[in-house]
C-alpha cells in the first residue's frame, strides 16, 4: 500500500464525482476507483452504434444550480441544450396534448381536452411549485437524527420548520394532505381530462414499482417537480455523458485523481474503522476516509464484511425495498418518427402514458411477474436539440420502458429481452407508424443488465425505491441518514441516501459537507 489517500471514492458516478470534486477543492487528496473504463456511472454517452452516441442509461436531469456554481463546471466543458422544454403525449385518437414551460401554449393545448382543466392548469403548477421549493430546502439538509435531535440540528428543523409554515396556512395543511396521497386521487382532484392526468400520473411512478393508485405516489411527482425546478428537465450538450465528464474535469483540476477500469471488490476496515479498499486486482489503496456512491446494499452487504456490522443494520438494509421496474430500448434511426405533430414538439420528453387507469393496467402486468404487454414508455429524441449526437438527418432514441420487474415469474431476462423489444417497437408504432421501418440498430437494456452494466442493484435506478417509508430522515434506513455508517470514517453519498435519485448531486453535495465538517472536528 505505497499510496496513502486522505479520500477514496468507491464509484465515478454523478454523485460520487460530486463528493471527489468539493473534497478536492477543500485541499483533501482523493482518488476515485471506477469498474468501468469511462466514468458516469448511469450518468453517460456512449457511441453504442457507428457514428451514433446515446444516453446509454439516463437520458434527462440536470444538477443543482449551486453545484454548478461551486465547482464552476461551465468552465468545464457543461453547457445545458437550448431546447424548448415540452412533455408530448400522444393518445390513441391521433390527438395530442403537449405541455410546455410557458403556461399560454398548455392552457392553448388543455382546452382542445378540457376546458375546466385548462382553467385549473395555473393554479395547480402554483401549488406544486410552492411545495417543489419547500421539498428542496428539506432536500438541502442532512436529515436529523429522529427522535435524538441534536442542538447542532435544531437551528435548521427549525427554519424548515418555518419555511413550511411561510407556505401558509392553506397551503402548509394542503402539503401535508397531499404526500400520502396517490397520484391517481390527486390529479382526480384537479382535473378531468385522462391525458392529462396520464402524462402527469406517469411523472409520479417513473422507476416505482407501484401503479399510480399507490398510496404515496403523489410524493413521486413533487419529488421530480422539486430535482427539475419545474415539470421538464433539462440534458447537457453532447450528452447527459457530459455532466460526468464536467465534473470529473472539475475535480481532477483540483487535484483529484480519477482511475478508470479499477474495481473495488472489498472495503477494508479495522477494529470498526475503515482503514481503505481493495481492488479485484488484488491491488490495496489506504485511506483516512472511504466513500462509497454504491447503494446502500451493494456497500453493506458486498463490499463490507459483514462481521464489522451488527446484525439489526444488516437486517435493515436488507429490507431496502429496491424492486427495479424498469428497462431500457436505445435505437438508431434513419429519419424522425412520425408522430402527427411538428418536430419542435417532440424536442423533450414523449411520454406514452394516454391515462391513469392505463398506467395502472401496466402495472397489473408486473404486479404478477411479467412484463407490461402495454407499457408505459418515456421517449426522448436528443439529437433533435442537439444534432451532434447522429449523422447529418438520423437521429438517436432512448425509451425507458416500464413496467419490467427484475424478478420474472416465469423465465429469464435473457429469454424475453427480443419479447420486451418488439412490445416496446409496437407499442411506439400505433402513435409513430414509420418506426419500425426507421431502426437501423437497437440496444435493449434489462433490469438484469442495468445491474449488470451499471451496478443498480435489481435495476433500481434510485438505489433504493423513493417512497414515503424511505425517504427524508428514513433513507438508507431509520437512524443513518446522515451520510455517516457505522463504521468510523466510512460514508455513503449516492443516490441511496437523501434526497435520493435524480441527476442533481445533491446527495453527493450535502455528503461532502458533513465529512468535511467531521474533518474539521
Amino acid at each position: 500500500m505505497a499510496n496513502t489517500y486522505d479520500a477514496v471514492v468507491v464509484g465515478a458516478g454523478h454523485n460520487g464525482l460530486t463528493t471527489a470534486a468539493y473534497l478536492a477543492k477543500a485541499g483533501q487528496k482523493v482518488l476515485v476507483l471506477e469498474r468501468r473504463p469511462i466514468v458516469g456511472g448511469s450518468v453517460v454517452t456512449e457511441e453504442i452504434f457507428p457514428g451514433y452516441r446515446v444516453d446509454v442509461c439516463a437520458h434527462g436531469g440536470q444538477l443543482r444550480p449551486g453545484i454548478v456554481r461551486d465547482l464552476g463546471l461551465t468552465g468545464h466543458g457543461l453547457e445545458v441544450v437550448n431546447a424548448h422544454p415540452t412533455l408530448f403525449a400522444p393518445q390513441p385518437d391521433g390527438r395530442h396534448l403537449l405541455l410546455s414551460q410557458g403556461n399560454a401554449q398548455t392552457v392553448e393545448s388543455l382546452e382542445s381536452f378540457s376546458r375546466a382543466d385548462a382553467k385549473q392548469w395555473p393554479a395547480f403548477v402554483a401549488l406544486l411549485s410552492k411545495i417543489a421549493a419547500f421539498l428542496n430546502e428539506a432536500y438541502a439538509l442532512t436529515p436529523p437524527r429522529i427522535p435524538n435531535i441534536t442542538a447542532a440540528e435544531a437551528p435548521a428543523l427549525a427554519q424548515l420548520g418555518l419555511r413550511l409554515r411561510g407556505l401558509g396556512k392553506k397551503d402548509m395543511v394542503e402539503t401535508l394532505r397531499i404526500l400520502p396521497m396517490s397520484v391517481a386521487e390527486l390529479l382526480d382532484e384537479w382535473f378531468e381530462s385522462d391525458a392529462l392526468k396520464g402524462a402527469l400520473a406517469a411523472t409520479g411512478i417513473h422507476g416505482l414499482m407501484q401503479g399510480p393508485m399507490g398510496a404515496g405516489t403523489a410524493f413521486g411527482l413533487l419529488h421530480h417537480w422539486a430535482n427539475n425546478g419545474g415539470l421538464f428537465r433539462a440534458t447537457a450538450c453532447g450528452g447527459m455523458g457530459q455532466i460526468a465528464n464536467a465534473l470529473a474535469n472539475a475535480a481532477r483540476a483540483w487535484g483529484a485523481e480519477i482511475r478508470t477500469s479499477a474495481e473495488v471488490a472489498h472495503i477494508m476496515a479495522r477494529d470498526g474503522k475503515a482503514t481503505g479498499v481493495a481492488l479485484a486486482s488484488g491491488e490495496e489503496v489506504a485511506a483516512r476516509l472511504v466513500i462509497s456512491s454504491a447503494d446502500p446494499r451493494r456497500t453493506f452487504l458486498g463490499l463490507v464484511d459483514p462481521m464489522e456490522l451488527d446484525p439489526s443494520f444488516v437486517r435493515a438494509v436488507q429490507n431496502i425495498k429496491l424492486r427495479g421496474a424498469s428497462a431500457k430500448v436505445n435505437l438508431a434511426l434513419s429519419g424522425l418518427p412520425s408522430f402527427n405533430a411538428p418536430a419542435e414538439h417532440l424536442r423533450g420528453v414523449i411520454s406514452i402514458s394516454p391515462s391513469a387507469k392505463y398506467l395502472e393496467r401496466a402495472y397489473d402486468d408486473a404486479k404478477y411477474g411479467g412484463y407490461s404487454k402495454k407499457p408505459h414508455l418515456e421517449v426522448v429524441i436528443p439529437s433533435l436539440a442537439d444534432p451532434s449526437l447522429a449523422p447529418e438527418g438520423r437521429h438517436v432514441m432512448s425509451i425507458f420502458v416500464q413496467y419490467a420487474p427484475y424478478r420474472l415469474k416465469e423465465g429469464s431476462w435473457a429469454d424475453k429481452r427480443e419479447a420486451l423489444r418488439n412490445v416496446v417497437i409496437e407499442t411506439l408504432a400505433e402513435y409513430a407508424p414509420n418506426l419500425q421501418s426507421l431502426i437501423t440498430h437497437d440496444q435493449v437494456l434489462t433490469p438484469m443488465d442495468l445491474e449488470n452494466v451499471f451496478g443498480l442493484t435489481e435495476g433500481n435506478l434510485n438505489h433504493g425505491e423513493m417512497t414515503l417509508d424511505q425517504v427524508l430522515f428514513m433513507r438508507p434506513v431509520p437512524g443513518w441518514a446522515q451520510y455517516r455508517t457505522p463504521i468510523e470514517s466510512l460514508y455513503l453519498c449516492g443516490a441511496g441516501t437523501h434526497p435520493g435519485g435524480g441527476v442533481t448531486g445533491a446527495p453527493g453535495r450535502n455528503a461532502a459537507r458533513e465529512i468535511l465538517k467531521d474533518l474539521r472536528r
